[in-house]
């Protein structure tokens, strides 16, 4: 009979968040799962005080998680989790045997099942299946204005023939992603497979372009050696298509007014797909940067959460919409404000095709 796995190890491949807290609820470590949970490495989370990453609207809650000798057992509480918005979780915890002041803490986050295809019966997706509602009435309208574009095409010159065929083409991708919108009902991400990251922001950036609203150019830094990555091309170029509407309009009033699409390894991000069952590296990061104003401090955390915006006449949709097409990619995305630089900073991690092999962008 063969041996048993070590503990360490199969902590690390449960699908549950799990977080050993040292004496004073310092983090001290994380499982893979707990890694997602929080949308950090256990790199930047070690040593870091419990209530820095996760914090319990109910005082009395947070009182007992503080009594190092308290056994606890929550369902549904609500708690922020630090850069990702409000949750409502599973929470236990228990003292480590002798070991005086150290905890065991587990959570459990119903949304987090919800995006990896878990039917939880409720969370942001049921926001975001508006489309499936109103498909019949929107595909209608696209198919005309398909239509028009075509007709055009007959009677324009070359230079203007370049816009009537992206129109089509951006008629065709919004009407396989109300598609693919539909199925949100049954948790089924789209199909994923490998995909020319620089192409994908390259079309997104012609179709910001194309609609001739005012703000900046956009500013590449590539890195020419990056393989392909693991991902829906349609919903990658619509997450950069509203990344980038939201940087331009972010900072269109600045005198210098400045949008950065970055590229790079950033290798060591490994998070537990729940839906994988295994660990996923993340070693592709593509950054959009703007030096607007940034989100207001209080909104920040709460910015992928639905019906969160600062535009005046925003939905408050798009954010949670891009959340919801990474986290189904298995990819990770991050918000950040560096307020020494004046910068805001998007970060979307994504993993690599496992055909890409030594396959290059051009």
């Amino acid at each position: 009979m063969a041996d048993a796995p070590a503990p360490h190890v199969q902590i690390a491949s449960l699908p549950l968040a799990v977080v050993l807290l040292s004496p004073g609820q310092r983090i001290a470590a994380a499982n893979p799962a707990a890694e997602q949970f929080f949308g950090q490495s256990f790199r930047r989370l070690a040593g870091r005080a419990l209530h820095q990453a996760l914090r319990f609207t109910e005082a009395p809650l947070a009182e007992r998680l503080g009594d190092g000798e308290a056994m606890l057992s929550a369902r549904d509480v609500k708690a922020t989790v630090v850069g990702q918005g409000e949750r409502r979780l599973d929470v236990t915890l228990g003292p480590v045997i002798d070991a005086p002041g150290w905890q065991m803490l587990t959570l459990h986050d119903g949304s987090t099942a919800e995006a990896m295809g878990e039917d939880t019966g409720a969370g942001d997706s049921a926001v975001l299946r508006a489309p499936e509602v109103l498909a019949h009435e929107i595909k209608n309208p696209l198919a005309g204005i398909r239509g028009a574009a075509q007709l055009l095409a007959r009677k324009v010159g070359a230079k203007e023939r370049a816009l009537t065929t992206l129109i089509a083409d951006e008629v065709d991708r919004i009407a396989h992603l109300i598609d693919e919108m539909q199925t949100l009902s049954r948790r089924t991400p789209a199909p994923v497979g490998p995909c020319n990251l620089h192409e994908v922001i390259r079309r997104g950036s012609a179709v910001i372009a194309a609609a001739r609203s005012a703000g900046p150019g956009i500013e590449e830094e590539f890195d020419p050696s990056l393989p392909l990555v693991l991902g829906s091309a349609d919903s990658l170029v619509q997450v950069v298509i509203n990344l980038l509407s939201n940087a331009r309009e972010a900072c269109r009033d600045r005198p210098k007014a400045r949008i950065l699409v970055r590229t790079r390894f950033a290798s060591g991000l490994t998070l537990h797909a729940v839906g994988v069952g295994k660990r996923v590296a993340l070693p592709i990061e593509l950054r959009i940067s703007d030096n607007g104003p940034g989100v207001e401090p209080g909104l920040r955390e709460h910015i992928f959460e639905p019906f969160v915006t600062t535009k005046k006449t925003g939905q408050g949709l798009g954010l949670a919409l891009v959340r919801k097409l990474v986290r189904d990619m298995n990819g990770r995305i991050t918000h950040e404000r560096d307020e020494s630089g004046g910068w805001t900073h998007f970060r979307l991690h994504l993993p690599l095709a496992q055909d890409a092999g030594a396959r290059r962008t051009e």
